[in-house]
């Protein structure tokens, strides 16, 4: 029997990045081409400061963080990054249209509420770029279907009571909330590219079936 009570059992609650000070996912590289040179960028949740330093590094934009860890804070800073201790789902401490691009890369779904994430997301600058695992992805619905449990697949290998994943979702409810919260409009829906051809055009076809990972980009109209 597992030890749930074990250091050595994965749980990703406490947001510890001591141990994990640099890492390199695969949707950077979405941010970095997407977002242009010179551009002022918040990032919510930015955990260990990784996307923020690459995209200082590689295009000369000027970010700023918010993370909730206060080991993601102190790695932010050794990184000589700017960075604020504090929650993303509440009132941000910056004024209307204080950036231009507002991103949140896996986060949202960790979130308490997600709504007012999205919300002060358009309040504070003119484009939002949200990634999420996207709930609805066909090996989810499977699992749950025929094994009758939270998907390992949705939780990244993760238990259900020992992942910060709270507010699970796909691509339709996330497109369900821009409509509810108004003012966004949706620029470019994606994912990150697949080498097969036809893999990646069923993906355009079929988002919310085939998509691991969604990614929106969305601007906050006047």
């Amino acid at each position: 029997m597992k030890d749930i009570n074990s250091p050595s059992v994965n749980d990703n609650r406490n947001y510890d990045y001591k141990d994990c000070p640099e890492e390199n996912r695969r949707e950077y590289d979405y941010f970095i081409k997407t977002i242009p040179n010179g551009a002022k960028v918040l990032d919510l949740g930015c955990g260990n400061g990784s996307l923020m330093k690459q995209l200082e590094t590689v295009k000369q934009i000027k970010t700023h963080g918010i993370e909730l860890s206060k080991s993601g804070v102190a790695v932010c800073k050794d990184k000589g990054l700017q960075v604020t201790e504090g929650r993303i789902d509440e009132a941000l401490p910056f004024p209307n249209k204080s950036f231009d691009y507002a991103i949140c890369n896996v986060t949202i779904q960790m979130v308490q509420y997600p709504e007012v994430l999205l919300r002060e997301m358009k309040r504070v600058a003119n484009h939002q770029i949200i990634t999420f695992p996207n709930f609805g992805f066909y090996k989810n619905r499977i699992e749950m279907l025929f094994m009758g449990r939270m998907p390992r697949k949705a939780l990244f290998g993760y238990s259900w009571y020992s992942t910060g994943h709270i507010h699970q979702l796909s691509t339709l409810d996330f497109r369900e909330l821009v409509s509810d919260i108004g003012g966004l409009q949706i620029l470019e829906e994606t994912t990150m590219p697949h080498g097969n051809s036809m893999v990646a055009a069923l993906q355009r076809q079929f988002p919310n079936l085939l998509n691991v990972l969604s990614i929106f980009r969305l601007t906050a109209q006047l």
